[in-house]
């Protein structure tokens, strides 16, 4: 199984490839989050990569002060995308990221859980833009089987269906024997592949 760091860079590209498809007509077409159009789906995301080198710094929540609420895609969304994920990779790749302590909105956590979380995070909802938009919804193969692998998948994903996630994911689907991975990893989330 590739570092963890090679897996969060495969989850961004999966990500960012789907971002630079999105059409000027797709901003406000639906995803399979039922309550995200494409700009609040990736405005989701943003926010996201805002928060990485705060918290990796050893921000709270509190101290942010509301400064990754609001409008944080501006009038070029993309180029919003773009400028937070270069600083987000960026603090993931300083020494000792992930030893680090993080102050997350459920209690403290290392670093490499964090991690795990945002690259699952940007791998479905890679999924989720690419069915919103209509591109293709193919995920990196080797990406969707080293989450699926992951000692912390189940772990993580039982602690969301049991309400630990605050309604992070929809219940579980059920999928056929045949099921691939990705249908899998999909349906575990509460997505419908």
């Amino acid at each position: 199984m590739p570092g963890q760091l090679d897996l969060h860079a495969t989850a961004m590209a999966e990500f960012d490839r789907r971002m630079h498809l999105i059409g000027g007509a797709d901003w406000h077409r639906p995803t399979p989050c039922e309550e995200w159009d494409v700009r609040a789906l990736v405005a989701h995301l943003v926010s996201e990569q805002l928060w990485v080198p705060h918290l990796l710094d050893g921000g709270t929540i509190a101290e942010a002060q509301g400064r990754f609420d609001g409008d944080v895609l501006g009038s070029d969304p993309v180029a919003a995308w773009e400028e937070a994920s270069r600083a987000a990779r960026t603090a993931w790749l300083e020494p000792g990221a992930l030893e680090r302590t993080v102050h997350l909105s459920f209690g403290d956590a290392p670093g490499s859980l964090y991690l795990w979380q945002m690259t699952f995070d940007l791998a479905v909802h890679a999924w989720d833009l690419a069915q919103g938009i209509g591109a293709d919804a193919t995920l990196d193969p080797g990406l969707v089987r080293d989450l699926i692998d992951s000692e912390r998948f189940e772990e993580e994903i039982g602690a969301v269906q049991d309400g630990g996630g605050a309604g992070i994911f929809a219940p579980e689907k059920s999928v056929p024997n045949d099921a691939g991975p990705q249908q899998i990893l999909l349906a575990r989330t509460g997505r419908t592949p």
